[in-house]
């Protein structure tokens, strides 16, 4: 049997936010408007080293969760930490791309084991949108960001893998090495948005016209005044 993704939106809301009560507010919001039906949430290690995995059962109830806590470890702790997700709920989480391919095998083993039971995937994170080239960490300086997605993807694509996280700027190159994969990117805002922290920004029009699959969005939606509307405006652009 082929379970279908429970993501109806092609947009994650990051709950970068430092209390449970502020998150399940926003989940709670969200899910009071039929428009944001279907949306993921996007949980990190703020919330999740704060209060574990009952975060994630209580917001799944309202949303496909996608846990970003970048498993990177030897390849048996990777394979029994994304078990830990599934466990707890998750329907997507992130593993770090330097892993290598044979942890890239044992996940990929695991995620088609997993997929009998209920829809889940994993996602290779590439280049964080943190980065440009100039800010890039020592031992990735010596080639373009370009290419160090392009090897991470390529990599995770030989084991079957099929889910990663980049920047938009690469979205079309890792659909050209893997057309029919699921791309999430992060690092997106509209045109009158603070970019943050964030350097390779790129506007929601572009990010889906690249290919992307799903965007990742938080601080323009944390920090409105009207969180659903913020989040119909990006919708507005799929």
């Amino acid at each position: 049997m082929i379970f279908k993704s429970p993501l109806q939106k092609p947009i994650f809301i990051s709950l970068d936010v430092p209390s449970k009560k502020q998150a399940l507010e926003l989940v709670e919001k969200l899910k009071s408007s039929s428009t944001t039906s279907g949306v993921g949430f996007k949980v990190g290690p703020s919330l999740v080293y704060r209060f574990g995995s009952e975060i994630i059962r209580e917001i799944k109830k309202s949303g496909p969760v996608f846990l970003d806590t970048k498993i990177y470890d030897i390849p048996n702790t990777m394979v029994t930490a994304v078990q830990a997700a599934f466990d707890s709920g998750a329907s997507f989480v992130t593993i770090h791309g330097a892993a290598g391919s044979e942890a890239f095998s044992k996940l990929k083993e695991l995620e088609v084991h997993l997929n009998q039971q209920r829809f889940f995937k994993v996602l290779v994170v590439t280049v964080l949108t943190s980065f440009d080239q100039e800010h890039l960490p020592s031992h990735w300086k010596n080639q373009p960001v370009v290419d160090t997605v392009k090897s991470m993807v390529q990599s995770a694509t030989l084991a079957g893998l099929s889910g990663f996280v980049c920047s938009a700027q690469e979205a079309k190159v890792v659909k050209e090495i893997a057309p029919e994969s699921f791309v999430v990117t992060p690092g997106v805002r509209l045109s009158s948005d603070d970019v943050n922290d964030q350097k390779r920004v790129t506007i929601p029009q572009e990010a889906f016209a690249n290919g992307s699959s799903a965007l990742v969005v938080g601080r323009p939606i944390l920090k409105a005044e009207d969180p659903v509307a913020v989040f119909n405006n990006y919708l507005a652009l799929y």
